[in-house]
């Protein structure tokens, strides 16, 4: 059971092009680029709305010991 040969490569690439066809694939890809610039887009969102609530948490506490 060693490492494939270019003969299974092949193969799994016909098998790969007639589930999904020439024209599917790189809009596979696109959708994919797209769902990680989301996700990035969403994590910095994240980020950016708990920094405001710390401080306002601090602003909060400022407000009570004063």
């Amino acid at each position: 059971m060693g490492s494939f040969s270019i003969w299974h490569w092949l193969i799994v690439l016909v098998v790969v092009l007639l589930l999904f066809g020439r024209g599917k694939i790189p809009e596979l890809m696109g959708d994919v680029a797209k769902g990680i610039k989301s996700f990035k887009r969403g994590m910095s969102d994240d980020e950016q709305q708990d920094a405001k609530t710390v401080e306002h948490q601090n602003d909060e506490r400022k407000d009570r010991v004063s």
